[in-house]
């Protein structure tokens, strides 16, 4: 049985989607980061009120993009994962 994600593994799923793909429409995140509509609200409320992602509006469609605050973020995670690995924590 595969293991569930923690809070960290999902926010880190959803950022590094954000980061790869520039832009996307929240559903589309939601498909790819594996969320459901309530886990997505949930997760993207608190993504936006650290300033880690933004709402962008293009044409009367909304998207979502990834800041400098969650790409720094992003790349402290993975160093803290190498750090982990590193020293078999």
């Amino acid at each position: 049985m595969a293991k569930k994600r923690n809070k960290i593994e999902i926010v880190s799923d959803m950022l590094k989607t954000l980061q790869e793909r520039g832009k996307l429409k929240p559903t589309h995140l939601m498909y790819k980061a594996n969320l459901s509509h309530g886990q997505m609200q949930s997760y993207l409320e608190e993504l936006i009120n650290n300033e880690m992602v933004t709402k962008m509006d293009n044409k009367g469609y909304e998207y979502l993009i990834i800041t400098d605050k969650g790409s720094t973020f992003l790349q402290k995670l993975r160093e803290l994962n190498e750090f982990q690995k590193a020293f078999g924590v």
